[in-house]
This record gives C-alpha cells, sequence and structure tokens, in this order.
C-alpha cells in the first residue's frame, strides 16, 4: 500500500520541497536568522556575521531572497549609496520553521 503512494508522490510538487528551494544553502537560513535578530542589517554586518563568505555568494543569496519575497531591500539615495536588508511579511512568517529547527537542535545536539 505504501509502495504505491510513494510511486505515485512527486516530492518536487510538495510544500517541503517548496520550503526546501527557498532555504536551500550554506547562507539563506543563516542570512534570515541573522535579519530576524538584527534587522535591518547591512550588507557589511550581513557579511561580518557570515564570517567567511564571499561579497559574489553574499550577494547572490541575497537577490536569491530578495527574488522569492524572503527579503526585502531598501537602497537609501544617498553618497557613498546605503542599502539595508530586512524581512518581508512572507519571511517573517518562516522564523516559526527556523526557530523550531534550531529548538530540535538544542534538544538533540550529543
Amino acid at each position: 500500500m505504501i509502495e504505491n503512494y510513494i510511486e505515485d508522490a512527486n516530492f518536487a510538487e510538495t510544500g517541503f520541497s517548496y520550503t526546501l528551494s527557498l532555504i536551500q544553502g550554506k547562507y539563506k537560513p543563516v542570512i534570515l536568522y541573522c535579519l530576524m535578530e538584527y534587522q535591518p542589517v547591512r550588507f557589511n554586518a550581513l557579511q561580518r556575521y557570515l564570517k567567511k563568505v564571499s561579497d559574489k555568494t553574499l550577494s547572490q543569496n541575497l537577490k536569491e531572497l530578495e527574488r522569492d519575497g524572503l527579503i526585502i531591500r531598501r537602497m537609501h539615495p544617498q553618497i557613498p549609496p546605503k542599502v539595508e536588508y530586512s524581512l518581508s511579511e512572507r519571511g517573517a512568517s518562516l522564523m516559526k520553521v527556523l526557530d523550531a529547527l534550531c529548538e530540535w537542535g538544542e534538544a538533540n545536539r550529543e
């Protein structure tokens, strides 16, 4: 019975798969967590928080999170340019999931 269900199921179409596609990678969950704790956050502050991330990698992750509607990028019209990142409403709603991962990790850490 379960074998038939597994054969018919398409993992790519599940909510679980969609959620993972939004936060996959080494840095996205950490970026989101940082924004939850300290928003708004500037690019250099994120880079210090993440330590060994390159400009290109951080920039790419931020663009993807913005494209997916999880963060908001605000550019202030001044010289030098000032850009801040914060969670969108949609991104803030994902924090329950990240908090649950954190709680599980704390409870199951060896």
